[in-house]
């Protein structure tokens, strides 16, 4: 009762928020290009989690942003894991998103804005395309983040991953550096309209350098990054 009486007095007040602060964000990404104005994504990011009734706490150091770019692999578990990822990541980066999502009203037009890649994984010559661009766009220097399971779990299981990742990490050389997110599945679920309030934590990893991963096959990489996870995940 209490997780229902909680989600029906913060849901108005989260999407009041989130649009407030995502058309303010808009109109400095007008004015700004978008990595000099990451700091504010932070802020903006760690106030809507707090606003769900979500304290996020970090652990581990972000590497230096003169050493990337980076290539930053999470698990996806929430709607919130966007906003845990931008406020525990000290720098801009890009990334790839469900093309479903670009066309949510506001949502949408701020991603684009933002910088995010849309991806169709139904539609194979598509996804390479956008995987091609989050290539070129490392290749400028920009760091970038993938959830290389796809998609949002159901059951708080970790999916099976994806190989789209582990060619953008084989094509360009890439640091990958894996983001343990913890907690978000308890607190918001894709089955449940429903928020728990809590602790939430983002796990920073060891970095995985080209010099470590140099010698495996892309299936051999997706393995060795997916027992990271797992080993993190069943703890």
């Amino acid at each position: 009762m209490f997780k229902a009486i909680f989600s029906i007095m913060v849901w108005p007040i989260w999407f009041a928020a989130l649009i407030v602060l995502g058309l303010i964000y808009y109109i400095l990404m007008l004015l700004f290009e978008s990595k000099r104005i990451h700091p504010i994504a932070r802020i903006i990011s760690r106030l809507l989690l707090l606003l769900g009734g979500q304290w996020l706490t970090l652990k581990g150091s972000p590497p230096k942003q003169n050493r990337g770019p980076y290539l930053y692999l999470i698990n996806h578990a929430s709607l919130f894991d966007t906003f845990m990822t931008v406020a525990a990541i000290p720098h801009f980066f890009t990334g790839v998103g469900k093309i479903e999502q670009f066309s949510y009203p506001f949502w949408g037009t701020l991603s684009k804005k933002y910088g995010m890649i849309p991806i169709d994984r139904s539609k194979i010559q598509s996804a390479v395309g956008s995987l091609s661009k989050l290539e070129k766009a490392i290749h400028n220097g920009v760091s970038a983040m993938i959830a290389p399971e796809g998609t949002r779990t159901l059951d708080g299981k970790l999916n099976e991953f994806k190989k789209g990742a582990f060619h953008v990490a084989k094509n360009t050389g890439i640091t990958i550096v894996p983001i343990i997110l913890e907690g978000s599945f308890k607190a918001k679920n894709k089955k449940d309209w429903r928020i728990s309030p809590g602790l939430l934590t983002a796990r920073i990893c060891e970095k995985i350098t080209k010099q470590q991963y140099n010698h495996m096959s892309v299936n051999e990489l997706r393995g060795y990054v997916q027992n990271i996870f797992n080993d993190a995940v069943e703890k």
